[in-house]
């Protein structure tokens, strides 16, 4: 190979780890962060490898390398809290990733029957005990109401609570709950509202738990939502339909057949209350990170 040819791509391979460097520092200075700073929230670079990685791989770059200990950061926390203030798209990722993204959401499926089991098997059926340490008494993993709470376990209660009062739920009533969890507000509603519950969960961990520790609140079943032959054989209508914090599964190509099977299961002038992850703005994109590593799919 020319001499000449290895050095000009040595020399942009050069430039390129400068440029890097450069760009990840000056975007770092936006969000409050400095690099090897004294702030317990500034990263400590113990590889350069690292700016290359980041440059070329975005978040899963930034993950993977902190998992390699190519950096550390006292407060993980306050680190990614000031990344996340600069409410940006991830400028160091490819915007052929956007176009990937949408083609994904509208044309392909990423939450069919096979792909939707991939998020149980790998967040949802780590540890219960794991969880109950993380979320305490209620077992809720959904967003608490903190109204008049002091502490997470009144800010869960009150949240199931405010969920049955503005379904208007009554004693006897049958109701449908699709996504339930570890089986927390199938419990709640069941123990104060007098309510029989029929609730679905495709995480195998989560309906073990369930059914060993509420077995009394309801018929836990272990299927996905869109298997209503194994939740209601017989085709009953039910008085109230409740999903919490399972919508974020669903995914945008099946909110219509999914919305389509719940106005079925309900009673004429039945109500859905649907809990779900809201934002200001519209993105169908899931980031690199959360997508290979915490949420799939």
């Amino acid at each position: 190979m020319d001499a000449k040819i290895v050095l000009e791509g040595l020399t942009t391979q050069i430039k390129s780890r400068k440029n890097a460097k450069k760009l990840i520092h000056e975007i770092a200075d936006q969000a409050g962060i400095q690099i090897n700073g004294n702030n317990p929230w500034d990263i400590q670079v113990k590889d350069e490898r690292f700016y290359n990685r980041l440059f070329a791989q975005g978040s899963i770059g930034l993950g993977e390398s902190y998992m390699d200990e190519w950096w550390d950061c006292e407060q993980l926390d306050e680190f990614f809290y000031r990344i996340t203030l600069m409410r940006k798209r991830n400028l160091l990722d490819n915007p052929f990733r956007y176009l990937r993204a949408w083609i994904e959401a509208f044309l392909l499926n990423r939450q069919s029957r096979a792909r939707s089991k991939k998020v149980a098997e790998i967040h949802y059926n780590l540890s219960n005990e794991m969880y109950q340490q993380m979320l305490g008494k209620s077992m809720a993993y959904t967003c608490a109401y903190w109204k008049e709470a002091k502490t997470l376990d009144e800010a869960q209660y009150s949240k199931y609570d405010l969920i049955c009062r503005k379904l208007g739920l009554r004693e006897g009533e049958e109701v449908l709950e699709m996504g339930c969890g570890w089986g927390g507000f199938a419990r709640y509603a069941s123990e104060n509202y007098g309510c029989n519950l029929v609730s679905v969960n495709i995480s195998e961990e989560q309906i073990k738990f369930a059914r060993e520790n509420y077995k009394e609140a309801a018929e836990f079943h272990l299927c996905d939502y869109r298997d209503r032959h194994k939740y209601n054989p017989s085709g009953k209508k039910f008085d109230k339909v409740v999903s919490i914090g399972m919508c974020e599964h669903v995914g945008v190509k099946n909110y219509k057949p999914w919305l389509r099977l719940v106005a079925e299961q309900l009673k004429d002038h039945g109500l859905f209350l649907l809990h779900s992850i809201g934002s200001d703005r519209y993105d169908v994109e899931v980031d690199p990170w959360i997508n290979r590593y915490i949420f799939p799919n």
